[in-house]
Protein backbone atom coordinates (compact mmCIF):
# COMPACT_ATOMS: atom_id res chain seq x y z
CA UNK A 1 0.00 0.00 0.00
CA UNK A 2 2.86 2.43 1.16
CA UNK A 3 4.81 1.60 -2.32
CA UNK A 4 1.70 2.03 -3.92
CA UNK A 5 0.93 5.64 -2.51
CA UNK A 6 4.58 6.62 -3.45
CA UNK A 7 4.25 5.54 -7.00
CA UNK A 8 1.24 7.16 -7.28
CA UNK A 9 1.61 10.48 -5.52
CA UNK A 10 5.69 10.44 -5.25
CA UNK A 11 6.20 12.72 -7.33
CA UNK A 12 3.28 15.20 -6.93
CA UNK A 13 5.11 15.24 -3.29
CA UNK A 14 8.34 15.96 -5.02
CA UNK A 15 6.88 19.09 -6.84
CA UNK A 16 5.32 20.35 -3.47
CA UNK A 17 9.10 19.78 -2.04
CA UNK A 18 10.67 22.04 -4.68
CA UNK A 19 8.48 24.58 -4.32
CA UNK A 20 8.88 24.95 -0.65
CA UNK A 21 13.20 24.66 -1.51
CA UNK A 22 13.07 27.08 -3.71
CA UNK A 23 11.02 29.45 -1.33
CA UNK A 24 13.18 28.93 1.56
CA UNK A 25 16.41 29.99 -0.40
CA UNK A 26 14.57 32.55 -2.66
CA UNK A 27 12.03 34.45 -0.17
CA UNK A 28 11.84 37.89 -1.79
CA UNK A 29 11.24 35.96 -5.85
CA UNK A 30 9.89 32.50 -5.79
CA UNK A 31 7.09 32.78 -3.73
CA UNK A 32 5.26 35.60 -5.47
CA UNK A 33 1.88 35.76 -7.65
CA UNK A 34 4.38 37.30 -9.99
CA UNK A 35 6.88 34.41 -10.27
CA UNK A 36 3.58 32.00 -10.55
CA UNK A 37 2.16 33.88 -13.22
CA UNK A 38 5.80 34.00 -14.73
CA UNK A 39 6.48 30.17 -14.64
CA UNK A 40 2.44 29.31 -15.87
CA UNK A 41 2.60 31.38 -18.76
CA UNK A 42 6.69 30.33 -19.93
CA UNK A 43 5.75 26.73 -19.11
CA UNK A 44 2.12 26.65 -21.29
CA UNK A 45 3.21 25.42 -24.53
CA UNK A 46 5.61 23.03 -23.49
CA UNK A 47 2.97 21.79 -21.39
CA UNK A 48 0.68 21.23 -24.30
CA UNK A 49 3.25 19.71 -26.24
CA UNK A 50 3.96 17.50 -23.71
CA UNK A 51 0.01 16.48 -23.57
CA UNK A 52 0.39 16.19 -26.94
CA UNK A 53 3.41 13.86 -27.46
CA UNK A 54 1.30 11.73 -24.59
CA UNK A 55 -1.13 10.51 -26.60
CA UNK A 56 0.71 8.06 -29.00
CA UNK A 57 3.23 7.25 -26.05
CA UNK A 58 -0.51 5.73 -24.68
CA UNK A 59 -0.32 3.15 -28.08
CA UNK A 60 3.10 3.02 -27.69
CA UNK A 61 4.14 4.90 -30.52
CA UNK A 62 6.29 8.17 -30.45
CA UNK A 63 6.14 11.23 -32.59
CA UNK A 64 9.38 12.90 -32.91
CA UNK A 65 7.97 15.72 -35.69
CA UNK A 66 6.01 17.28 -32.78
CA UNK A 67 9.20 20.24 -32.64
CA UNK A 68 9.44 20.09 -36.28
CA UNK A 69 5.24 20.76 -36.61
CA UNK A 70 5.10 23.11 -33.86
CA UNK A 71 7.81 25.38 -36.12
CA UNK A 72 5.83 25.43 -38.81
CA UNK A 73 2.66 25.76 -37.10
CA UNK A 74 3.26 28.86 -36.06
CA UNK A 75 5.17 30.08 -39.26
CA UNK A 76 2.18 28.84 -41.10
CA UNK A 77 -0.09 31.23 -38.92
CA UNK A 78 1.68 34.41 -39.14
CA UNK A 79 2.24 34.20 -43.02
CA UNK A 80 -1.46 33.53 -43.09
CA UNK A 81 -1.80 36.71 -40.99
CA UNK A 82 0.23 38.39 -42.38
CA UNK A 83 1.41 37.64 -45.53
CA UNK A 84 -1.81 36.32 -46.97
CA UNK A 85 -3.92 38.98 -44.82
CA UNK A 86 -6.11 36.13 -43.93
CA UNK A 87 -8.40 37.36 -41.05
CA UNK A 88 -7.11 35.60 -37.76
CA UNK A 89 -9.71 32.94 -36.62
CA UNK A 90 -9.70 31.52 -39.90
CA UNK A 91 -6.01 31.37 -40.05
CA UNK A 92 -6.09 29.62 -36.88
CA UNK A 93 -8.55 27.19 -37.62
CA UNK A 94 -7.10 26.41 -40.70
CA UNK A 95 -3.65 26.03 -38.89
CA UNK A 96 -4.84 23.64 -36.43
CA UNK A 97 -6.53 21.06 -38.83
CA UNK A 98 -3.08 21.39 -40.98
CA UNK A 99 -2.03 19.73 -37.73
CA UNK A 100 -4.28 17.27 -37.57
CA UNK A 101 -4.10 16.37 -40.99
CA UNK A 102 -0.27 16.06 -40.97
CA UNK A 103 -0.95 14.05 -38.00
CA UNK A 104 -2.94 11.50 -39.73
CA UNK A 105 -0.72 11.43 -42.33
CA UNK A 106 2.16 10.16 -40.09
CA UNK A 107 -0.44 7.55 -38.31
CA UNK A 108 -1.01 6.22 -42.23
CA UNK A 109 2.75 6.16 -42.92
CA UNK A 110 3.33 4.10 -39.24
CA UNK A 111 0.73 1.99 -39.77
CA UNK A 112 0.35 1.10 -43.17
CA UNK A 113 3.67 1.64 -44.42
CA UNK A 114 5.07 -0.54 -41.22
CA UNK A 115 8.00 1.89 -40.69
CA UNK A 116 8.91 2.60 -36.96
CA UNK A 117 7.43 5.48 -35.58
CA UNK A 118 11.11 6.70 -34.42
CA UNK A 119 12.17 6.84 -38.33
CA UNK A 120 8.97 7.85 -40.19
CA UNK A 121 7.94 11.12 -37.77
CA UNK A 122 11.83 12.04 -37.64
CA UNK A 123 11.56 11.80 -41.43
CA UNK A 124 8.18 14.00 -41.75
CA UNK A 125 9.55 15.77 -39.17
CA UNK A 126 12.87 16.83 -41.74
CA UNK A 127 10.32 17.25 -44.47
CA UNK A 128 8.26 19.81 -42.38
CA UNK A 129 11.43 21.68 -41.15
CA UNK A 130 12.16 21.95 -45.00
CA UNK A 131 8.73 23.26 -45.77
CA UNK A 132 9.16 26.20 -43.16
CA UNK A 133 12.48 27.15 -44.74
CA UNK A 134 10.72 27.15 -48.61
CA UNK A 135 7.59 29.59 -46.43
CA UNK A 136 10.17 32.26 -44.71
CA UNK A 137 12.98 31.47 -47.35
CA UNK A 138 15.11 31.28 -44.20
CA UNK A 139 14.22 34.80 -42.92
CA UNK A 140 11.59 36.14 -40.16
CA UNK A 141 8.16 36.53 -40.67
CA UNK A 142 7.67 40.09 -39.42
CA UNK A 143 4.32 41.97 -39.10
CA UNK A 144 4.13 45.41 -40.78
CA UNK A 145 3.80 48.95 -38.54
CA UNK A 146 0.45 48.09 -37.91
CA UNK A 147 1.51 44.84 -35.78
CA UNK A 148 -0.71 41.76 -35.46
CA UNK A 149 -4.35 42.05 -34.65
CA UNK A 150 -4.86 42.68 -30.73
CA UNK A 151 -7.64 39.60 -30.41
CA UNK A 152 -5.22 37.70 -32.16
CA UNK A 153 -2.26 38.77 -29.30
CA UNK A 154 -4.73 38.73 -26.73
CA UNK A 155 -4.95 34.77 -27.57
CA UNK A 156 -1.71 34.21 -25.19
CA UNK A 157 -1.25 37.64 -23.81
CA UNK A 158 -4.57 37.60 -21.35
CA UNK A 159 -5.30 36.94 -18.32
CA UNK A 160 -8.07 35.46 -16.32
CA UNK A 161 -8.83 35.02 -12.43
CA UNK A 162 -5.64 37.23 -12.30
CA UNK A 163 -3.66 34.23 -13.92
CA UNK A 164 -2.20 33.91 -17.32
CA UNK A 165 -4.83 32.76 -20.51
CA UNK A 166 -2.64 30.13 -21.39
CA UNK A 167 -2.88 28.02 -18.11
CA UNK A 168 -5.99 27.53 -18.50
CA UNK A 169 -6.09 26.18 -21.54
CA UNK A 170 -3.65 23.58 -20.53
CA UNK A 171 -6.02 22.32 -17.44
CA UNK A 172 -8.72 22.46 -19.94
CA UNK A 173 -6.47 20.07 -22.43
CA UNK A 174 -5.51 18.20 -19.42
CA UNK A 175 -8.85 17.57 -18.66
CA UNK A 176 -10.35 16.59 -21.87
CA UNK A 177 -7.65 14.23 -22.54
CA UNK A 178 -8.00 12.66 -18.91
CA UNK A 179 -11.69 12.06 -20.00
CA UNK A 180 -10.84 10.62 -23.50
CA UNK A 181 -8.35 8.24 -22.18
CA UNK A 182 -9.79 7.16 -18.64
CA UNK A 183 -13.46 7.07 -18.87
CA UNK A 184 -14.31 6.26 -23.24
CA UNK A 185 -14.06 3.39 -24.69
CA UNK A 186 -11.58 5.22 -27.06
CA UNK A 187 -8.99 5.70 -24.26
CA UNK A 188 -9.62 2.01 -23.00
CA UNK A 189 -9.29 0.57 -26.67
CA UNK A 190 -5.59 3.29 -27.11
CA UNK A 191 -4.46 1.53 -23.77
CA UNK A 192 -5.20 -1.75 -24.97
CA UNK A 193 -3.28 -1.33 -28.44
CA UNK A 194 0.19 0.14 -26.43
CA UNK A 195 -0.23 -2.39 -23.83
CA UNK A 196 -0.50 -5.45 -26.63
CA UNK A 197 -1.28 -4.72 -29.73
CA UNK A 198 -1.73 -8.62 -30.93
CA UNK A 199 -4.20 -9.34 -27.99
CA UNK A 200 -6.00 -5.76 -29.34
CA UNK A 201 -6.53 -7.53 -32.86
CA UNK A 202 -7.31 -10.81 -31.29
CA UNK A 203 -10.29 -9.15 -29.57
CA UNK A 204 -11.21 -7.23 -32.50
CA UNK A 205 -9.84 -3.58 -32.23
CA UNK A 206 -8.88 -2.37 -35.34
CA UNK A 207 -5.26 -1.24 -34.24
CA UNK A 208 -4.21 0.55 -37.11
CA UNK A 209 -7.42 3.31 -37.24
CA UNK A 210 -6.82 3.79 -33.19
CA UNK A 211 -2.96 4.33 -33.48
CA UNK A 212 -4.06 7.05 -36.35
CA UNK A 213 -6.36 8.53 -34.07
CA UNK A 214 -3.66 9.22 -32.12
CA UNK A 215 -1.50 10.25 -34.23
CA UNK A 216 -4.49 12.85 -35.39
CA UNK A 217 -4.67 14.16 -31.90
CA UNK A 218 -1.37 14.56 -31.16
CA UNK A 219 -1.40 16.43 -34.55
CA UNK A 220 -4.21 18.89 -33.69
CA UNK A 221 -2.51 19.69 -30.02
CA UNK A 222 0.82 20.39 -31.85
CA UNK A 223 -1.39 23.08 -34.29
CA UNK A 224 -2.87 24.59 -30.84
CA UNK A 225 0.38 25.14 -29.85
CA UNK A 226 1.76 26.43 -33.05
CA UNK A 227 -0.98 29.21 -33.02
CA UNK A 228 -0.21 30.15 -29.19
CA UNK A 229 3.55 30.51 -29.99
CA UNK A 230 2.70 32.39 -32.85
CA UNK A 231 0.68 34.80 -30.23
CA UNK A 232 3.72 34.14 -27.72
CA UNK A 233 6.28 35.45 -30.49
CA UNK A 234 4.38 37.44 -32.96
CA UNK A 235 7.27 36.87 -35.54
CA UNK A 236 7.86 33.65 -37.41
CA UNK A 237 10.65 32.40 -36.91
CA UNK A 238 11.86 29.57 -39.02
CA UNK A 239 14.44 28.45 -36.45
CA UNK A 240 11.62 27.88 -33.51
CA UNK A 241 10.31 24.10 -32.42
CA UNK A 242 13.54 22.27 -32.00
CA UNK A 243 14.30 23.47 -28.95
CA UNK A 244 10.78 21.96 -27.62
CA UNK A 245 10.91 18.72 -28.11
CA UNK A 246 13.31 17.81 -25.24
CA UNK A 247 10.87 18.91 -22.66
CA UNK A 248 7.65 18.05 -24.51
CA UNK A 249 8.76 14.26 -24.24
CA UNK A 250 10.64 14.61 -20.37
CA UNK A 251 7.41 15.89 -19.77
CA UNK A 252 5.12 12.69 -21.33
CA UNK A 253 7.69 10.22 -20.12
CA UNK A 254 8.00 11.37 -16.44
CA UNK A 255 4.29 11.34 -16.35
CA UNK A 256 4.09 7.67 -16.40
CA UNK A 257 5.95 7.25 -13.50
CA UNK A 258 3.05 9.16 -11.07
CA UNK A 259 -1.02 9.17 -10.81
CA UNK A 260 -1.26 6.21 -12.80
CA UNK A 261 2.05 4.41 -12.51
CA UNK A 262 3.06 2.48 -15.50
CA UNK A 263 1.16 3.75 -18.17
CA UNK A 264 1.36 7.61 -20.05
CA UNK A 265 -1.74 9.70 -18.94
CA UNK A 266 -2.66 13.42 -18.87
CA UNK A 267 -2.95 14.10 -15.13
CA UNK A 268 0.44 12.79 -14.10
CA UNK A 269 2.01 14.57 -17.47
CA UNK A 270 0.51 17.77 -15.95
CA UNK A 271 1.92 16.90 -12.82
CA UNK A 272 5.75 15.99 -14.64
CA UNK A 273 5.15 19.54 -16.60
CA UNK A 274 4.92 20.88 -13.31
CA UNK A 275 8.26 19.53 -11.92
CA UNK A 276 10.25 20.53 -14.38
CA UNK A 277 8.46 24.18 -14.28
CA UNK A 278 9.26 24.71 -10.77
CA UNK A 279 12.95 22.86 -11.49
CA UNK A 280 13.68 25.36 -14.34
CA UNK A 281 12.45 28.49 -12.26
CA UNK A 282 14.32 28.14 -9.57
CA UNK A 283 17.55 27.05 -11.17
CA UNK A 284 17.18 30.17 -13.50
CA UNK A 285 16.59 32.22 -9.94
CA UNK A 286 19.26 30.74 -7.98
CA UNK A 287 21.89 32.36 -11.06
CA UNK A 288 22.48 28.87 -12.80
CA UNK A 289 24.60 29.53 -16.37
CA UNK A 290 22.68 28.61 -19.49
CA UNK A 291 24.26 25.53 -20.15
CA UNK A 292 22.29 24.68 -16.97
CA UNK A 293 18.70 24.19 -18.73
CA UNK A 294 19.53 21.66 -21.36
CA UNK A 295 21.71 19.50 -18.30
CA UNK A 296 18.53 19.29 -16.31
CA UNK A 297 16.26 18.17 -19.28
CA UNK A 298 18.71 15.99 -20.01
CA UNK A 299 19.38 14.70 -16.88
CA UNK A 300 15.47 14.17 -16.08
CA UNK A 301 14.92 12.50 -19.67
CA UNK A 302 17.10 9.62 -18.66
CA UNK A 303 15.70 9.66 -15.13
CA UNK A 304 11.80 9.49 -16.76
CA UNK A 305 12.71 6.69 -18.87
CA UNK A 306 14.37 4.47 -16.50
CA UNK A 307 11.57 5.23 -14.06
CA UNK A 308 8.95 5.08 -16.71
CA UNK A 309 10.33 1.41 -17.13
CA UNK A 310 10.76 0.54 -13.58
CA UNK A 311 7.24 1.47 -12.96
CA UNK A 312 5.75 -0.76 -16.22
CA UNK A 313 7.28 -3.52 -14.87
CA UNK A 314 6.36 -3.12 -11.49
CA UNK A 315 2.68 -2.74 -12.91
CA UNK A 316 3.05 -6.53 -14.82
CA UNK A 317 4.33 -7.76 -12.14
CA UNK A 318 2.10 -7.15 -9.21
CA UNK A 319 -0.89 -7.70 -12.60
CA UNK A 320 0.42 -11.51 -12.83
CA UNK A 321 0.89 -11.72 -9.01
CA UNK A 322 -3.14 -10.48 -8.82
CA UNK A 323 -4.07 -13.30 -11.30
CA UNK A 324 -1.65 -15.90 -9.59
CA UNK A 325 -4.03 -14.87 -5.95
CA UNK A 326 -7.18 -15.59 -8.04
CA UNK A 327 -6.16 -18.88 -9.81
CA UNK A 328 -5.16 -19.93 -6.33
CA UNK A 329 -8.24 -18.42 -5.07
CA UNK A 330 -10.60 -20.28 -7.55
CA UNK A 331 -8.46 -23.70 -7.01
CA UNK A 332 -9.54 -23.42 -3.05
CA UNK A 333 -13.03 -22.78 -3.81
CA UNK A 334 -14.24 -24.49 -7.00
CA UNK A 335 -11.66 -27.10 -6.86
CA UNK A 336 -12.24 -30.61 -5.82
CA UNK A 337 -11.68 -31.87 -2.25
CA UNK A 338 -8.84 -33.39 -1.56
CA UNK A 339 -10.28 -35.27 1.25
CA UNK A 340 -10.79 -39.47 0.27
CA UNK A 341 -13.88 -40.86 1.41
CA UNK A 342 -12.72 -43.76 3.75
CA UNK A 343 -12.13 -46.81 2.09
CA UNK A 344 -14.50 -49.90 2.19
CA UNK A 345 -13.73 -52.47 4.82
Amino acid sequence: MRGHLIGTYGLLAFTAVLILVFSLALPDTFPTLRNLSSILSAQSIPAILALGAMIPIVTGKFDLSIGYGLGLAHVMAMHLIVGAGWPWPLACLVVILGGAIIGALNGVIVEFGQIDSFIATLGTGSMMYAVTGWITDGARIVPGPEGLPPAFTAIYGSTFLGLPAPAFYVLALAVALWLLLERLPLGRYLYVIGANPRAADLVGIPTRTYSIYAFTGSGLVVGFAGVLLAAQQQIGNPSVGLEYLLPAFVGALLGSTAIKPGRANAMGTLVAVAVLAVGLAGIGQLGADFWATPLFNGATLLLAVGLAGYAARRRLRSGASTRRERRRSAGVTGGRSETRPPSPP
